[in-house]
């Protein structure tokens, strides 16, 4: 899985699915209307450390990985202001549970995209990101995270613990 990464591209690969990984978890958490301290920790401090360390790629010039990160950044800001700095009062519950679902979509948005461009059966079927493979399966998963992030705005702003 690693051959031919540089360390720091092996950390922040660990970090992304660390993110992913608690994020599907706290996700199925606000579903069921629970807060899920722990994981909500992990999730958001992987998820910050995923967008900070993508942006410590040598790089040059404004890529689109980096409007995907400011972005991420952005609703990662609010959600932790909305969990920690106003405690899920009133309506930041539901901002938190918005805000937490987009940090997590836009991490499995450049997930299918580091997949389709690394897994050579996928870049095979779109190797500019462009052909209706990648598309279609870039909307079906947004497609998915908007259904799943309106029914944990629902579900999350009854408080059960």
């Amino acid at each position: 899985m690693f051959s031919g990464m540089s360390t720091f591209t092996q950390v922040h690969v660990v970090i992304s699915l660390i993110g992913i990984g608690s994020g599907l978890v706290v996700a199925f958490g606000l579903l069921a209307a629970k807060r899920l301290d722990a994981w909500t920790a992990l999730f958001l401090v992987s998820t910050v450390l995923t967008s900070v360390t993508g942006f410590m790629f040598p790089f040059h010039g404004f890529l689109p990985s980096y409007g995907v990160g400011a972005i991420s950044m952005v609703a990662l800001a609010i959600a932790i202001f909305a969990r920690y700095g106003r405690h899920l009062a009133g309506s930041w519950r539901r901002t938190y549970a918005i805000t937490a679902m987009v940090s997590l979509y836009l991490n499995v948005f450049v997930l299918v995209a580091q997949l389709f461009m690394k897994v050579p059966a996928l870049h095979a079927l779109a190797p500019t990101q462009s052909e209706p493979p990648f598309k279609i399966t870039q909307l079906v998963v947004l497609v998915v995270f908007v259904a799943w992030t309106i029914a944990a705005a629902k579900k999350f702003r009854i408080a059960v613990g």
